[in-house]
């Protein structure tokens, strides 16, 4: 036992490998949660982005964090649906079989989804920086950005995890993921709440989308962050937290 806890990170990194192998040779999840992400932050600017009115002349910089944030609600659907697979094709009992970590196979997927997601921003701002995206953003702002969306990223990707581990269908294991990805257009991140419809705004104002995109846009444009910040980490660590006992819960079950 203490050999198999000793080479727990060996054990997820090999896993971790395995799934990343996966992700690289899907066509399919590469243009979900890069290409199409791409396709909304070029169709918003070029197309519609000269019939939103949102107080800046640069819309590619009001836009960016909602993108982000939609790019990573759809990756996660991914972990939930290979999650499921595994799950499904007997892989996990085959791995509990064998002298490693009976948790590194789920951590696994866990880690590839936060190096996935993370690979998918940065290409996203890469674009966006030739679309004429631009940040008087300091290092300790970019690295607050990035903690950010890392947090986000873990908090999504343990619902998807209680979503592969709990599905009794492919559909299932990905459906979940369809409001999340909604999100973001019942927020600030398109448009200001206030030009919203009185009920719709005070949706919007008080779900957690609006505080993340709102304390990602502050820290990139360089301007005070207020109490948005405080609001985004609470709503990203308490879903984080809830969401992975609920996931540990229903994985000792299911390997039990």
């Amino acid at each position: 036992m203490e050999t198999i806890k000793k080479h727990f990170f060996s054990d997820m990194g090999v896993m971790l490998g395995r799934s990343m192998r996966h992700i690289f040779r899907s066509m399919d999840t590469i243009i979900t949660v890069t290409i199409t992400p791409i396709a909304m932050l070029l169709l918003f600017v070029y197309v519609f982005g000269g019939a939103i009115q949102t107080g800046t002349d640069n819309y590619v910089n009001y836009l960016l964090p909602g993108i982000l944030l939609i790019a990573i609600a759809s990756g996660i659907a991914y972990t939930a649906y290979r999650l499921f697979i595994d799950m499904q094709s007997g892989i996990f009992e085959r791995f509990h079989s064998m002298p490693i970590a009976r948790s590194a196979a789920l951590w696994g997927h866990v880690l590839t989804s936060l190096v996935s997601n993370a690979i998918s921003v940065a290409v996203i701002i890469l674009v966006a920086l030739i679309m004429g995206f631009r940040s008087p953003a300091g290092v300790l702002s970019w690295l607050a950005v990035a903690g950010i969306l890392a947090l986000f990223t873990l908090a999504l990707t343990w619902i998807a995890a209680i979503a592969g581990l709990s599905a009794k269908s492919v559909d299932g294991a990905g459906a979940f993921s369809y409001p999340l990805i909604f999100l973001p257009f019942i927020s600030s991140a398109f448009v200001p709440t206030e030009s919203m419809p009185s009920a719709v705004r005070a949706f919007a104002e008080n779900q957690p989308v609006t505080s993340i995109v709102e304390a990602i846009r502050a820290l990139l444009s360089g301007q005070p962050v207020g109490n948005d910040i405080w609001v985004a980490l609470a709503w990203c660590l308490g879903i984080l937290i809830v969401a992975y006992l609920f996931a540990m819960r229903t994985y000792k079950r299911k390997a039990a």
